[in-house]
């Protein structure tokens, strides 16, 4: 299975809710781009790890840039009565974004250059 990466600005986190045997939490990113600019990724925890969707908010704030690594999943719904295909972004790692410029400054420039 193919992992991808997208990178947007936070939107909005839902409350943390009750997903079978674990505990879930989605969260939506703006990309910036023209088309399909929004993205919901859902987030799932067993049980032992649901202090990771508690403190989600406490390391991503909204408006802060992220960096999702996702996965693509589908599931059948009803596959004997209808045959339903759900598709959802299933997140596995958020990262910060820095969005200071790490270029360095002229002075810093000066610094490093040899003497000779």
């Amino acid at each position: 299975m193919e992992n991808y990466k997208v990178v947007g600005k936070l939107v909005s986190v839902s409350d943390i809710e009750q997903a079978g045997e674990g505990k879930k939490r989605s969260f939506r990113i703006d990309t910036g781009q023209q088309y399909n600019n929004l993205l919901e990724f859902e987030l799932y925890k067993k049980e032992e790890y649901v202090e990771h969707l508690e403190k989600f908010t406490e390391y991503n704030k909204i408006g802060s840039q992220v960096e999702v690594e996702f996965n693509l999943r589908s599931f059948n719904w009803k596959p004997e009565a209808e045959n339903k295909i759900f598709t959802s972004l299933s997140c596995w790692k958020v990262n910060k974004v820095d969005s200071s410029n790490n270029a360095p400054t002229e002075s810093e420039e000066s610094k490093s250059e040899l003497p000779f």
